[in-house]
């Protein structure tokens, strides 16, 4: 019934029609390449017509103001015919920075949601499992911020109820931000918030959300600070005591996805001599049993370096941590170690000791993770690594993006926002409450599009216009991110990816106008070409 309700409010203004404001007849004359434009446009290609004269007021200005909303609608609409939509392939890499493949001779990789990829399934066993141990031992808000720490009003939660946007303003002293101070720890976590960065963190805040309603609607007084780490701690346990290992190795038919392709992958890359290694935080059984599941038993033979239980992210900064050798039966062996052969595996290490070892240095190095912290923050701005994010929301994200229903919702609202900002110089009664009209409108579609992603947060890479402080942190640590490292079987070795030149606002107007109504059709563009 949502998603019937949603494309119902869809269907109210897809189609061109408007408030029932009068609809304002073209005199201007067609332009070469450009068909009849509306009042005012003007194309580079012709010289530019005189600007009509302004409506005296009152009702005039108010049928002027609708009149070029009804032009605007008209404009967007001839923009997005069907085969618009579907431009993104979920299977492509994004690039933050311009990279070739031509020059990277040493692939590394994580292991959990990089080279495995694991169902969705797995998270409410990882639920389930941390709420008895909880249960056993016992201002909480779960919200979105976006890349300038202000909180997305209306993703706010305590437990599972939403606080209203006042509350949450009146917490933070009268405003939507969020203190530096309280966000500063380079690894995401802050004096008194915890940044959830991965695909491991959705049981986490399940967890947090239900045990804090039970809280609530029982009555019960807890301690914010002592509940966080109790949840948080039982969640450890998890992985701890090994119960996650155990559920995955039981089943890896249900539990790990897409195990062919990275096999796949990492043949690929052996093939066009490439040197391969893996770091990471999981014990050697359980990656061995996961490997021999999606590669074979001889899957050590694909990779120069093997290092497990690596301790990540100190392993990346902490110096004093020796390598040890680990035998087929997993005990540690005592010497010391003066290189890292192929085949072997190691358990621990620094990255110092491994760079002195290996000498793989520099941006002839790419290393894929999952997450952003943990996984690239060091490689890239301590040591210069090309770092690839695995972001597995990324796949469906795409899908919606690429729905008619997304395509034409956001290409109205950036319109719509155009018009409001250039005609809030009408300052008489009845303009006011055209443009108090099509601000609700341009609202209402952002509240639409937000539950096209999720109901409660909306897309993990936007708060509305904004960048999301995960996005925001997706571009400063990654170099690349795609959905799964199978995307990776969908470009040549030598493949060299450009990042796409987006605007700076000082470049936006003339860019959004393109954008919006193509070739420089926009109908008041002379009208206000005094502001501009």
């Amino acid at each position: 019934m949502a998603g019937a309700g949603l494309r119902a409010a869809a269907r109210r203004w897809l189609p061109c029609r408007g408030h029932g404001g009068p609809r304002a007849a073209s005199s201007s004359p067609s332009c070469p390449g450009c068909g009849p434009p509306g009042p005012g446009a003007h194309c580079p290609g012709a010289p530019r017509p005189a600007p009509a004269p302004a409506p005296a007021g009152g009702a005039e200005l108010s049928a002027h103001l609708w009149a070029r909303y009804q032009d605007m609608r008209r404009l967007v609409h001839d923009l997005l015919p069907p085969e618009v939509c579907s431009l993104l392939n979920p299977a492509a890499i994004y690039a933050n920075n311009e990279i070739s493949l031509r020059d990277v001779e040493v692939y590394g990789f994580d292991y959990d949601y990089t080279l495995a990829q694991y169902a969705d399934a797995l998270h409410p066993e990882i639920f389930s499992a941390a709420r008895d141990i909880l249960i056993e031992h016992y201002k909480s808000l779960l919200m979105k911020i976006d890349a300038f720490h202000y909180v997305q009003l209306g993703t706010a939660y305590r437990g599972l109820q939403p606080v209203p946007d006042e509350e949450v303003i009146d917490l933070y002293g009268g405003t939507q931000h969020i203190p530096l101070y309280q966000m500063s720890g380079f690894y995401g976590k802050g004096p008194s918030i915890k940044q959830f960065m991965d695909i491991f963190s959705l049981p986490e805040m399940a967890l947090l959300s239900c045990v804090v309603d039970h809280f609530l609607s029982h009555g019960l007084e807890f301690d914010q600070a002592h509940l966080y780490k109790d949840v948080t701690d039982a969640i450890r346990d998890v992985h701890v005591k090994g119960l996650m290992y155990q559920w995955i190795e039981q089943d890896m038919e249900k539990y790990i996805l897409r195990g062919d392709e990275t096999f796949a992958v990492l043949s690929r890359l052996v093939a066009h001599r490439k040197q391969l290694f893996l770091i990471t935080n999981s014990p050697f059984s359980f990656v061995d049993k996961g490997m021999r599941h999606m590669v074979g038993p001889d899957w050590r033979q694909l990779f120069d370096v093997v290092i497990v239980q690596a301790d990540k992210p100190s392993f990346f900064t902490d110096r004093r941590k020796p390598f040890r050798k680990l035998d087929e039966k997993g005990s540690l062996h005592w010497d010391r170690i003066t290189r890292l052969e192929k085949g072997k595996i190691y358990r621990q290490g620094n990255l110092y000791d491994f760079l002195r070892l290996t000498e793989w240095r520099g941006p002839r190095v790419l290393y894929f993770g999952d997450h952003l912290y943990s996984d690239l923050a060091d490689l890239m701005l301590r040591h210069g690594w090309r770092t690839g994010a695995i972001i597995p929301e990324l796949e469906r994200e795409i899908r919606i993006i690429n729905t008619e229903q997304y395509m034409h919702s956001l290409t109205w609202q950036q319109a719509l926002t155009g018009l409001l900002e250039r005609m809030q110089t009408y300052q008489d009664a009845e303009s006011q409450q055209v443009l108090a009209a099509w601000m609700k409108e341009r609202q209402e579609l952002r509240c639409i599009t937000k539950a096209l992603f999720n109901a409660q947060f909306g897309s993990i890479f936007r708060t509305f216009h904004n960048p999301t402080y995960f996005s925001r942190r997706l571009v400063r640590f990654s170099d690349l991110y795609m959905a799964s490292l199978s995307c990776l079987l969908n470009y040549r070795v030598d493949f060299t990816f450009y990042p796409r030149r987006t605007p700076l606002q000082h470049e936006a107007p003339l860019w959004m106008d393109q954008l919006c109504t193509g070739c420089m059709k926009t109908p008041f563009l002379g009208d206000m070409a005094h502001i501009r």
